[in-house]
């Protein structure tokens, strides 16, 4: 056995370099086509009203199978990563995304549809629990804030130009061009990716040491160091307990066990809101645009102004949260996301409908991107994944029937009484989060896990965390 297997010290002391920013690219590609996928529900929703082609109900149900398909997809995403492994689950779950968005481009009816985007919604559920944990595992904590920024950069650029393309597509080739394009995309992607490797630290959470030093190994030459430039005081796993046997599988109650359950609770949280903001500003803009009387090109025109601010935010990202925090970073995002929901349903002048809107997507994609972030650095290796999405199942569950929420209020209260609601959980949110006292950048996952948070959990699995 390598004395040299200590991934999480040595992952995290390790210099970024060609692997490191490789990796990302792909990663991010991922989170590209999952994010354009996913919303281009919106401008094609829209087109799909004036057409005859679907309803304000059939559209809801759309939307809700599509949140039920990502829920169970986040779940699913969570064991299999777990249980056998995070690079094939990254695979199987981005084909099934590019295969069925095809065949939703060839839907005869509204209700083919909604049954085929059901399941295409639980490969990009998928897609997104993997995405943010991979970045957590392989990317050293001191960087990580800059590479979610980019994840969510890309992610920014799929709802965008979802948006834009939206807006000159649909006119020229219908609603349909939108699946085919968003189908093509991720087979290649998924066909670039192919080659991505293992993780590190779940290799070594389940005794396969051998592996998880290769993997180290060649990210270390491709980083242009030695074994003992990053890691200064290697440790062996005979020292942490772990010999030569396999560690041992912890069953998802150990969420609810005390104290983890602390930081499950947190992570609830932040996933409900950032999931809840986004798709609330993502999924409905063009269609309240169309109801209060535009046309369904101003309406999609205005929505893509808007929506490029999904770009300008997790930039902003890159720059200022290894800076500032990842905690300090959510409280000023989750503040920024309340301030501007509050005042935007006053804006009436078009030139401050689309300067309010563009800086409220960009606080929002700012939250959303660090709250789906952070969520992984709360729990262990050993079940990291189903930690994030057992978090993104409650958010998207929550999202099934947040459809005909927003329609509710926006029937009885106008646009104004759904931002005012969105405003007041970005209050609630980020209060919570603010007296909270946990940051985890500030911690490498190791000392996370050591500092009395996981009492309950084998030693054995804490050791590999």
């Amino acid at each position: 056995m390598n004395k040299h297997i200590n991934a999480g010290q040595r992952l995290d002391n390790m210099p970024v370099g060609k692997f490191h920013r490789r990796f990302a690219l792909l990663v991010s590609l991922g989170m590209f086509c999952d994010s354009f996928d996913n919303t281009l529900s919106a401008s094609v929703l829209a087109s799909m009203l004036p057409a005859g082609f679907s309803t304000l109900e059939l559209n809801s149900l759309f939307l809700s199978v599509t949140f039920a398909g990502l829920a169970i997809g986040a779940s699913f995403a969570g064991w299999l990563s777990d249980r056998f492994g995070r690079s094939f689950a990254f695979q199987l779950n981005l084909a099934i995304v590019g295969v069925l968005a095809l065949c939703c481009a060839m839907a005869p009816s509204m209700e083919v549809l909604i049954a085929l985007r059901g399941v295409m919604g639980v490969a990009m559920g998928a897609e997104y629990v993997i995405c943010y944990g991979m970045i957590t595992e392989f990317i050293p904590r001191g960087r990580r804030g800059r590479y979610l920024g980019l994840l969510g950069l890309f992610g920014g650029l799929g709802v965008s130009l979802s948006s834009l393309l939206g807006w000159v597509v649909i006119p020229a080739f219908s609603w349909r061009a939108m699946f085919v394009i968003g189908g093509v995309s991720a087979l290649i992607v998924w066909w670039l990716r192919r080659g991505m490797p293992e993780s590190p630290r779940w290799l070594e959470s389940r005794g396969r040491y051998e592996e998880a030093e290769a993997v180290i190994q060649r990210m270390e030459r491709e980083s242009g160091v030695s074994s003992q430039q990053v890691s200064p005081t290697p440790v062996a796993h005979q020292a942490a307990g772990a010999a030569d046997e396999k560690a041992e599988w912890v069953p998802i109650t150990v969420l609810f066990s005390r104290p983890v359950i602390r930081r499950t609770l947190m992570a609830l949280v932040l996933t409900v809101t950032s999931l809840f903001g986004s798709y609330l500003v993502t999924g409905w803009m063009p269609t309240f645009f169309v109801e209060q009387g535009m046309t369904v090109s101003k309406s999609l025109g205005f929505n893509a102004a808007i929506m490029s601010g999904f770009v300008a935010g997790p930039l902003l990202c890159m720059f200022v949260v290894d800076r500032l925090g990842r905690r300090n970073s959510l409280v000023m995002f989750g503040t920024l996301s309340a301030l501007f929901g509050s005042i935007y349903p006053f804006m009436r002048e078009p030139a401050l409908v689309i300067a309010v809107g563009f800086i409220l997507v960009a606080t929002v994609s700012s939250f959303l991107t660090l709250g789906l972030g952070t969520v992984p650095e709360f729990f262990p290796t050993a079940f990291r994944f189903r930690g994030g999405g057992f978090a993104q199942t409650v958010g998207r569950i929550g999202l099934i029937f947040s459809p005909f929420i927003v329609l509710w209020l926006f029937s009885s209260y106008g646009l104004l009484g759904v931002i005012l609601t969105l405003a007041g959980m970005y209050v609630a949110v980020t209060l919570f989060y603010a007296v909270a006292g946990v940051d985890t950048s500030r911690e490498t996952l190791e000392q996370i896990v050591s500092n009395g948070d996981t009492d309950d959990v084998p030693e054995r699995t804490q050791s590999h965390a």
